[in-house]
């Protein structure tokens, strides 16, 4: 197939995280061993959520749908690149980079708007505790799921649409170990104008959006807080929403530096790629778990159950 002068490719290189094959093979072993410690703490936290009954709450629930985002967003990137540290031929098809780059902005977006929502829910918890439960109603929890779902589909859909219009030329190299949405411009021998505009207006409005929600919800967050006369209090009340403030500093900051920086394919890239799609899945489960007392005391009881059982 050709287009004018250029022979249009149907798959590209990805050059992954390093070249050398010793290099290779412990990033293999070191990537396996995050992706099953990632598979294995978000299964458990939505194992405990499901069957211990102390965590049938909002806050568990959203909980229970980043864990499974978490699950979906490793999924997405790290089987293609430990499958790339492995094989000589490190390619992916046209049609499969796409795809990837579909479920990675699902992924994404729908855990940005999450984490909006888990500010909110905080907010009311700590700032309307008396009115927290016919606030936060079961229809209100799953319609603001549903919402978040719809939101990152709907931005997914529509940037990937205009990327598979382009045309792709010649260069067939990617400086990456995964298909993210700005790697590809590079490599288009299309007109990439209108998909640039659109990938940042949609970030930008994505972003905005959320943060608006984060910061309204933390900002009355804080101020509760230090209205708190007793110390106790206040630590009581600062540790509801410790958990949720490191995740959502840690994901939020390097998704955002990694979508609005022009891609180069430098270092710093593969760094911020791999700490939003490798490393926070993996973070997630281990500060809510490690960091929150209810999760620990749920698990200590499903243990005990369990060996009560055996």
């Amino acid at each position: 197939m050709t287009l004018g002068n250029h022979s249009t490719i149907t798959e590209f290189i990805l050059l992954g995280l390093s070249t050398d094959p010793k290099t290779q093979g412990l990033l293999f072993v070191l990537f396996l061993g995050i992706y099953f410690m990632t598979i294995m703490g978000n299964l458990m936290m939505l194992v405990l959520i499901r069957v211990d009954s102390h965590l049938h709450s909002p806050m568990y629930f959203f909980l229970s749908h980043l864990s499974f985002i978490d699950l979906c967003l490793s999924s997405v990137t790290v089987p293609k690149m430990l499958e790339t540290l492995l094989s000589q031929r490190k390619s992916v098809s046209v049609e499969g980079c796409l795809a990837q780059v579909f479920l990675l902005f699902v992924t994404l977006g729908t855990e940005v708007c999450l984490l909006s929502v888990m500010a909110y829910d905080r907010y009311t918890a700590i700032c309307h505790p008396l009115l927290y439960g016919q606030i936060m109603s079961k229809q209100l929890c799953g319609g603001l799921v549903w919402t978040s779902w719809g939101v990152g589909s709907l931005d997914a859909l529509i940037n990937t649409l205009l990327a598979a219009n382009l045309d792709f030329c010649e260069v067939h190299l990617m400086s990456h170990f995964t298909c993210e949405l700005p790697s590809l411009f590079p490599l288009s021998c299309s007109e990439v104008t209108t998909n640039f505009i659109v990938l940042i207006c949609s970030a930008i409005l994505h972003s905005l959006g959320t943060l608006i929600l984060i910061v309204f919800s933390y900002a009355h967050i804080i101020s509760s807080i230090l209205s708190i006369r007793s110390t106790t209090g206040r630590s009581k009340a600062f540790s509801t929403c410790s958990s949720h403030l490191i995740v959502l500093c840690f994901f939020y900051g390097t998704t955002s530096l990694r979508y609005f920086m022009p891609s180069s394919g430098s270092s710093l890239e593969l760094v911020f790629s791999v700490q939003y799609s490798v490393v926070t899945p993996l973070v997630n489960p281990l500060v809510y778990s490690l960091k929150n007392k209810e999760v620990k005391t749920a698990l200590k009881r499903v243990l005990q159950k369990g060996l009560h059982l055996s």
